[in-house]
């Protein structure tokens, strides 16, 4: 009897734990079904947009890759074509010591082929406006297309693809004011035009204008006039800890109240005269003539720093008041500003037309009331300053690296690239 008492004891157990267990399948059952309706029938939250900074970090940030295994070699000329010029220590740091800043960027660069046979382009490195005149301390570039024809005639005898080519795959700097034209004045620079044995090739020039012009009738690359990074550097570290822009319009520089020179041509097409003459008595323009070496501690004191022509349309001040933070105000009808697709100008910057130069005044004031906050917050993007500097080494981003990711945009131009997709066509 006590066997069989047990026996039904544990038939009982049996029964209801398996009663248990189906029930638990059934609500587990239940919930899985239900969960899984929510789910496919609820649409997914929206993803908040990322904000400009985000999307610019994401999506617009260079590497090195995106310049597409570019390979530059670089000529090594006799030192009377480039590093003689060196004995002046201007040389390495005036407004137009881009020449000098991209070669030696260049010497060192990953994109450097030390094989002639692998390049894609040619880089002759020619410093131009390094020759200082002893009567005004200026450049004085009347040797300049002689020594570039010296240049191109000493590597065609050496070489074989100067002449392979006709000089499309090689690559000059030309900083000066009118570029490739190779002269101060616009009308003797007009007249003379671009050298003909440059015509094929590509400069790299600080001129550049949306209209037609004969100074740009040659492949180029519109590039920043130097700034030295260091100097920008030091101004920011000098600043002190209490610093504010208490400066509302700012500009140093040449203003002469007589803009006809002895040549009989007018000077910033009497622009400067105009913002002399107009503003030097107004307390919100500090206007000053005369030179100072401390000028850039200014311009990072200054809301807004006047960016006008002088005898070219572009100016060191577009670099300098970017690179301090100060809103340019460029007063230079048609200018073609440098790595456009790098520097976001229209959200950084003012262009007033120089027949609108005395509304100065009312117009800042517009722009003050509305939306200068926005202006310069769009202005200390620190890819927006990188862009428009030159280092002694590419830095991703950098000026130098926004002429190589230029050059790379060229590469029809290349004997070796049209080369290679030949054969990726042959092989598939």
């Amino acid at each position: 009897m006590k066997l069989q008492t047990h026996h039904n004891y544990n038939n009982n157990k049996i029964i209801t734990t398996n009663s248990f267990y189906k029930w638990l399948l059934c609500i587990s059952l239940t919930l899985y079904f239900s969960t899984s309706y929510l789910i496919t029938t609820s649409p997914p939250p929206s993803p908040s947009p990322p904000s400009p900074q985000k999307q610019r970090t994401l999506f617009e940030t260079p590497t090195r890759s995106s310049l597409n295994n570019l390979r530059v070699f670089i000529y090594d000329l006799p030192s009377k074509y480039n590093t003689d010029w060196l004995t002046n220590e201007r040389c390495r740091s005036h407004l137009f010591a881009s020449e000098v800043a991209i070669h030696k960027a260049l010497l060192n660069s990953h994109v450097r082929t030390f094989d002639p046979y692998d390049a894609d382009f040619f880089f002759v490195p020619v410093y131009i406006s390094c020759n200082f005149s002893t009567v005004n301390g200026f450049p004085a570039i009347g040797h300049a297309r002689s020594l570039i024809s010296s240049a191109v005639k000493l590597i065609s005898d050496r070489f074989p693809f100067w002449n392979r080519s006709q000089g499309r795959d090689h690559v000059f700097v030309a900083s000066h004011d009118f570029g490739s034209c190779f002269h101060t004045l616009e009308d003797v620079a007009i007249a003379d035009g671009v050298p003909e044995i440059m015509k094929k090739s590509i400069v790299l020039q600080t001129f550049g204008v949306t209209y037609k012009h004969p100074c740009q009738e040659v492949e180029n690359v519109v590039i920043p006039p130097y700034v030295s990074p260091e100097s920008v550097r030091k101004t920011v570290e000098k600043l002190p800890a209490n610093w504010q822009r208490d400066i509302w319009v700012f500009f140093r520089g040449k203003m002469e109240v007589h803009p006809k020179n002895v040549s009989g041509r007018y000077y910033s097409k009497k622009v400067r005269t105009m913002i002399w003459k107009k503003f030097n008595g107004d307390r919100r323009f500090y206007l000053q003539r005369h030179r100072f070496a401390g000028y850039q501690s200014e311009i990072a004191r200054s809301v807004f720093c006047l960016c006008p022509l002088g005898w070219a349309p572009w100016s060191p001040r577009l670099v300098e008041s970017v690179a301090l933070g100060c809103v340019p105000v460029i007063i230079a009808d048609g200018i073609r500003l440098p790595f456009s697709s790098a520097v976001r100008w229209p959200d950084i910057s003012l262009t007033v037309a120089e027949r609108d130069v005395g509304k100065l005044a009312e117009i800042l004031e517009r722009v003050a009331a509305t939306n200068l906050s926005d202006i310069q917050r769009n202005l200390w993007d620190p890819m927006t300053k990188k862009a428009l500097l030159f280092n002694e080494r590419v830095q991703v981003g950098d000026a130098t690296w926004q002429v190589l990711r230029s050059l790379s945009e060229k590469l029809d131009r290349s004997l070796r690239s049209s080369r290679v997709s030949r054969q990726l066509d042959i092989a598939t």
